[in-house]
């Protein structure tokens, strides 16, 4: 079987402006189970004890490990052009899930 590893997709982009903003995110939950990853994105207002779920993506454990792959590529360029990400406070700290 041949690999195709320059085979190209196009993606058409044809959204309604609510997704085109995006949405912030600055807090995150990562499950998972035998057959896929959950991944929460939550914005956690400051001073408040809640927290909303801004966003819920489930994907399949290969596509975890692409995406996982891909932002580690992306966080290195972004580091090359622009110097090191700081992270604040214990990186490993885990909230309340």
């Amino acid at each position: 079987m041949e690999e195709n590893k320059d085979r190209q997709i196009k993606i058409k982009i044809d959204m309604d402006e609510a997704i085109a903003q995006g949405i912030y995110s600055n807090l995150a939950s990562i499950s998972h189970t035998e057959a896929e990853f959950t991944m929460d994105f939550i914005y956690l207002q400051p001073q408040s004890p809640k927290a909303k779920v801004r966003s819920r993506v489930i994907i399949s454990p290969g596509h975890a490990k692409r995406f996982f792959y891909a932002l580690e590529d992306n966080i290195k360029k972004h580091e090359k052009q622009f110097g090191t990400i700081k992270i604040t406070g214990n990186a490993n700290k885990k909230i309340g899930f």
